[in-house]
């Protein structure tokens, strides 16, 4: 668990089945974490995150200004979150969207998603999960247990 100075306030889901989280950094940006379920398997997550200023017109834009590890210490701890709420969730998955300087379907990985698989270990125990990165690609599966 991150402890609170490495995170930033959050503002948690009024209905916790809604799984959208909000929270405003030190730099005025306000970011969404939101958590949809596919709609051929409910256990199947998607999770989705980014900046929802209006001032980006971009829907997924991230821009953190230079505090990029107490934004994602706040993601992983929403996330970890959702993952509490929602126990029997067995696949969690996400896109890292390139940059603009990056190519989008090259098949390299780009430098957003190299950041999030940093993150994956610290959220979804390695010991319970398994991780498939394809790409800017990302599926954290729960381990069978025999």
């Amino acid at each position: 668990m991150s402890s609170s100075e490495n995170i930033y306030p959050i503002e948690y889901p009024a209905i916790p089945t809604a799984g959208i989280y909000y929270f405003n950094t030190d730099k005025g940006l306000r970011y969404e974490v939101r958590f949809g379920r596919m709609e051929n398997n409910p256990l199947h997550a998607t999770i989705v995150f980014g900046v929802v200023n209006d001032e980006y017109e971009e829907e997924y834009v991230t821009t953190n200004k230079g505090d990029v590890f107490k934004v994602m210490n706040t993601i992983a701890e929403t996330i970890r979150d959702f993952i509490r709420l929602h126990p029997r969730i067995n696949i969690y998955e996400f896109n890292a969207v390139s940059r603009n300087d990056e190519e989008e379907n090259s098949g390299k990985t780009n430098a957003r998603m190299k950041l999030y698989q940093r993150y994956l270990p610290r959220i979804f125990n390695p010991k319970e999960w398994d991780f498939e990165i394809r790409g800017n690609y990302a599926k954290v599966k729960m381990k069978r247990i025999n």
